[in-house]
């Protein structure tokens, strides 16, 4: 029956497709096969060229960024029309260097241009979190300068010694003038009045210099402090507790942990309002401490509980003190009035 066979042939399948002759369903035609993108010739050629033209652009902003900063810092302020002529750029470039730089708080935006960031506007980096040493010279002056005149009394000629960046410790360059010793200090101005006044060997370790806390110090491990070592150590903490010595600031922990591990005998020179301070970070136990020298101000229960860690505590007298007697800056005409034998010894040179 070829009608009946032909009209069959012509019957969909209900999966899909068409039914032969023979009932089986016929092949579906095979999808058109993708040509792959070529990864070699013109198209990869084009590729790397855009490559090269995105890192172009990256050098043609951050030259324009530091012309626009050099001419802000000559002219303190600009229009973005007068930065358009100056850079050749477009309203919309410059607009958006601006923006650009506002954000890394590299200039301050206007209305209608920019201005140069003043000093007092920039965000101060990298600083401790502990006080400035400007700020904290002035507290309990006498109590500082009479524990650091007893703390230089320990100290005998020809000594290697260790002494910290603090107000207190600050104190001993006064009473070390005369003496003949090796100091290892991370306190520059400490190192700078030492070297002025004195004849003792000043070493300095290697670090950034903090200027408001007046020390320099390294996150490194293999800092020139390893290669020395100091019979006795003079250091000044944060606080002082039953944990042991506080401290503020991690990367201070740090560094004078490596100080500390480099000294035979450890002497704290603190004020008595230390003992009521409170830090998160405990610098070292009671049991590493050789000294405690504070004033006369310490309760006696502070007392007993260090003399039961076995720490030696001595306690002096506050002095009375000149007006400029604790001022971190080099003044010498203020040194001498308080001092009226020295000017007296001085005008007999002359």
């Amino acid at each position: 029956m070829p009608p009946a066979r032909r009209q069959a042939a012509q019957m969909p399948c209900p999966w899909g497709g068409t039914v032969s002759g023979s009932g089986r369903p016929a092949p579906v035609p095979r999808q058109p096969r993708t040509i792959r993108e070529e990864t070699t010739g013109p198209a990869r050629a084009q590729r790397q060229i855009g490559g090269l033209r995105s890192r172009g652009d990256q050098m043609v902003n951050h030259k324009r960024h530091k012309r626009m900063l050099k001419l802000l810092s000559e002219h303190e302020h600009a229009t973005v029309q007068q930065l358009m002529d100056w850079l050749s750029a477009s309203a919309a470039t410059v607009r958006r260097d601006i923006a650009w730089l506002a954000a890394k708080n590299q200039l301050t935006r206007t209305r209608g241009g920019a201005q140069k960031l003043q000093p007092q506007q920039k965000k101060r980096s990298f600083t401790l979190s502990s006080e400035t040493f400007q700020n904290n010279i002035q507290n309990h002056a006498a109590e500082k300068r009479a524990i650091a005149r007893y703390a230089s009394s320990m100290c005998k000629n020809g000594e290697t010694i260790i002494i910290n960046g603090g107000t207190t410790t600050f104190g001993m360059v006064e009473f070390l003038v005369d003496k003949q010793l090796k100091i290892l200090t991370n306190s520059f101005l400490m190192a700078e009045r030492l070297l002025l006044t004195s004849d003792n060997e000043i070493i300095l370790p290697g670090g950034k210099v903090y200027r408001e806390q007046n020390v320099i110090l390294s996150p490194f491990e293999n800092d020139i402090a390893q290669h020395h070592y100091a019979a006795k150590m003079f250091m000044g903490v944060y606080g002082l507790s039953i944990l042991g010595l506080m401290e503020a600031d991690p990367l201070l922990i740090q560094a004078e942990k490596r100080l500390i591990s480099q000294a035979e005998e450890l002497i704290v020179l603190v004020d008595s309002s230390k003992f009521a301070r409170k830090a998160g970070l405990v610098l070292c136990g009671l049991n590493r401490v050789s000294t405690v020298i504070t004033d006369t101000g310490v309760s006696d229960g502070a007392v007993q509980l260090l003399e039961q860690y076995g720490v030696k505590v001595i306690t002096v007298e506050p002095e009375r003190l000149c007006a400029h007697e604790m001022e971190p800056t080099l003044n010498l005409g203020a040194y001498f009035e308080c001092r009226p034998e020295l000017r007296a010894e001085l005008a007999e040179v002359g």
